[in-house]
């Protein structure tokens, strides 16, 4: 029943209820008609054997055969007698009709003077006793007999023989047969009117169900569409107009909801799209409709042209008055700029202070004067912010967009670029890409190098190189130094030198994030070198770093935190500082300089003599070394000149109490000219070349 619908689970209940009586009271039926039957049966042949009885009274007792012959074959023919016989009181026949199974034999006559009963399988059989009910003493009735009997001795009533009938039950039996059969038909035909009567009753009260559930399963797919008819009574009703108000309710829920849902796919998409900040498309959404553009151009042969705006003197309106401001500025030049453009071309935000401008079906002839309106509007714009005035300005770059562009990426970096070399012109002024401007292909080689650089950092591509710095004369007190190079892996795992990178890093702020690499690379080493680079005299790990470095007011606290993390010792490390990079963050580098000096840290000046204003500025930075500038001693075997300026330099070192050091050894010769005028070390690829930082882990470099 568990798997069973309502349906079957009334029908069940109609139905077993009514089977079950049914069956009772056929039963009940048949076996009281059987009983009748039976009772019937005994009631008649004690009946045929009563009255056969006393007429076979004068047969027996005169012995006339013919009598109770006669007798017995009348009573043969009464329904469902097998057989009759009328005996003596000795047990002998005197009649028979039929064929007994089983004479009488004298025992069964003096079993008892009563009637009896005996079953005998498949029949009754009944006895009664033939009795003489008065018996007169006389002298014919003693005559008869041989013997003479007193009135004292004769009873009055005496058994003088005895009747055996026998009925067959077959004719029961086969009533029998018939009650049952007519009984399973009355209880089936019981059963099918009960049966159509619960199928009617059961449709009455399972149709509104069904259709409740398939409303609910309708509803489940959703098809909240479906109504059930409210046409039934009581509780049926209540859930009918429940199904439906649940529908509704879930229609409106659900339209509601679509509503919200397109409302909010709108505004996502809207989002996505746009700048938050001005309403403006975004960076994303330009340069799919620059691409567009490009397709266009491509398959149309049509021009048009990509301006690319940033801000002049922005960073005083943040720096000054907060970032409220900036944003305020940013929302009105974008109202601004948005109404000096026709209605098919496209202003966007790109980030921060830049703008782009895509003007469609429009080549550099025509787009100079647009982007020159852009420009003086800006200009002459006032901004004011808390009754404090701002002037700004923009520069522009335009390049064109035609059959013959490159890709996406390229057209945005000879943008960029063009805008850059406006700034770098002067600000505040329009500048067109042309491929023959050697500075802007240099700012794009830079450009690129910026995202080649940051992606190595980020996956890990920057190498340690490592190259001895040894004592031109050696004692046992004298040090030996290994200056940390380093070196990058590009895309295809070539090594790529500093002097390819570095001006990129340098002019586009990475060379701090670079140097904070090195440092933490090199002392968590440095306790594997040590015991590499110790031998009779004391070892130097050196580590170069750049201006910019020295003028990150958080970088001093990083460095003294690397000494303390890895246990580095001061005095086992020496910073290198280009001269140039000195000079101008001389307060910076003067500062850093005295800190990480008193705590035992050496320093050295290199690429001494670029500058003009070297000497000038020499005596007021406490270094430890000068390395002289490698120029002056690659070709000092040469050029006179260049041997006079090393000359001067180690001269000027020794006066001031200073190591030199002479870079860029690359023969016998040099290194000859260097002994002679006592630089106290030298370094170079004749002597070693770099190697990588694993080979001085492995104890491979002397």
């Amino acid at each position: 029943m568990k798997n069973w619908g309502i349906k079957g689970k009334v029908l069940f209940l109609a139905l077993a209820p009514a089977a079950l009586i049914a069956a009772v009271l056929a039963l009940h039926f048949v076996n009281s008609r059987i009983a009748d039957l039976e009772q019937s049966l005994r009631e008649r042949g004690l009946a045929i054997s009563r009255q056969l009885a006393p007429a076979s009274e004068y047969g027996v007792f005169a012995g006339n055969r013919d009598i109770l012959q006669r007798l017995t074959d009348a009573a043969l023919k009464e329904a469902d007698i097998n057989w009759v016989v009328i005996t003596d009181i000795n047990g002998d026949i005197l009649a028979t009709s039929g064929k007994p199974s089983r004479l009488p034999h004298v025992a069964d006559a003096h079993a008892g003077l009563d009637f009896a009963v005996a079953e005998t399988g498949s029949a009754l059989t009944f006895s009664a006793p033939v009795r003489l009910s008065q018996i007169e003493l006389d002298d014919v009735a003693g005559s008869l007999h041989g013997a003479i009997v007193t009135a004292s001795e004769a009873p009055r009533v005496r058994s003088v023989g005895r009747v055996y009938v026998e009925m067959s039950r077959a004719g029961t039996v086969r009533r029998k047969n018939e009650l049952i059969r007519n009984g399973l038909v009355i209880m089936l035909l019981g059963l099918a009117g009960s049966g159509l009567f619960a199928f009617r009753m059961s449709r009455e009260v399972t149709r509104p169900i069904q259709r409740l559930c398939r409303a609910v399963r309708q509803i489940g797919a959703g098809n909240l569409d479906v109504r059930v008819a409210e046409d039934s009574a009581g509780e049926l009703q209540v859930l009918e107009e429940g199904i439906n108000n649940m529908a509704t309710t879930l229609k409106m829920s659900r339209d509601n909801l679509q509503d919200k849902i397109a409302e909010a796919t709108t505004r996502l998409s809207y989002q996505a799209a746009h700048d938050t900040l001005t309403g403006l498309p975004n960076r994303r959404e330009f340069e799919l409709r620059v691409e567009r553009a490009l397709t266009g151009a491509r398959e149309q042969h049509q021009t048009h042209t990509l301006c690319y705006l940033d801000l002049d003197q922005f960073k005083v309106v943040n720096d000054t008055s907060g970032h409220v401001a900036g944003d305020e500025l940013l929302r009105q030049l974008a109202v601004l700029l948005q109404g000096k453009l026709r209605d098919r071309d496209t202003l966007a935000r790109l980030g921060g202070d830049e703008f782009g401008v895509l003007l469609e079906n429009c080549n550099l002839e025509q787009a100079q004067p647009i982007a020159e309106v852009l420009r003086q509007m800006v200009k002459e714009f006032r901004f004011v912010w808390h009754d404090k005035p701002f002037m700004i300005g923009v520069s522009i770059g335009l390049v064109a967009i035609t059959g013959e562009s490159e890709s996406l990426s390229a057209l945005f970096s000879s943008a960029d670029a063009a805008c850059y070399a406006a700034k770098d012109r002067g600000r505040n002024r329009v500048h067109v890409y042309e491929e023959e401007d050697i500075e802007l292909v240099r700012r794009r080689g830079e450009m690129q190098w910026v995202g080649r650089i940051t992606r190595a950092m980020e996956e890990n591509r920057l190498r340690l190189f490592v190259q001895p710095i040894v004592p031109l004369f050696p004692s046992p007190d004298a040090d030996v130094h290994y200056e940390m190079l380093l070196r990058m892996l590009d895309d295809d795992g070539h090594m790529i030198l500093p002097m390819a990178f570095i001006p990129a890093a340098e002019r586009y702020n990475l060379m701090t994030s670079i140097d904070r690499w090195v440092i933490s690379a090199a002392f968590s080493t440095f306790h594997q070198l040590f015991p590499v680079v110790t031998g009779g005299g004391k070892s130097i790990c050196t580590v170069n770093l750049s201006g910019h470095t020295l003028c990150d007011e958080h970088f001093l606290d990083f460095v003294e935190r690397q000494f303390s993390i890895n246990h580095v010792p001061y005095e086992s490390i020496c910073f290198e500082i280009t001269e140039t990079a000195a000079i101008t963050n001389l307060t910076e580098a003067i500062e850093f300089i005295r800190v990480l000096k008193a705590k035992g840290c050496k320093f050295s000046l290199d690429d001494f003599g670029s500058g003009l204003s070297s000497f000038t500025y020499l005596k007021n930075l406490p270094v430890d070394f000068l390395k002289i500038d490698g120029a002056f001693v690659k070709d000092m075997e040469t050029d006179p000149m260049d041997r006079a300026m090393v000359e001067s330099i180690n001269h000027l070192g020794h006066v001031m109490g200073l190591k030199t050091i002479a870079e860029f050894v690359e023969s016998e010769q040099i290194m000859e000219h260097l002994k002679a005028i006592q630089v106290d070390y030298v370094q170079g690829d004749w002597i070693k070349a770099p190697q990588p930082l694993s080979s001085l882990l492995a104890g491979k470099l002397p």
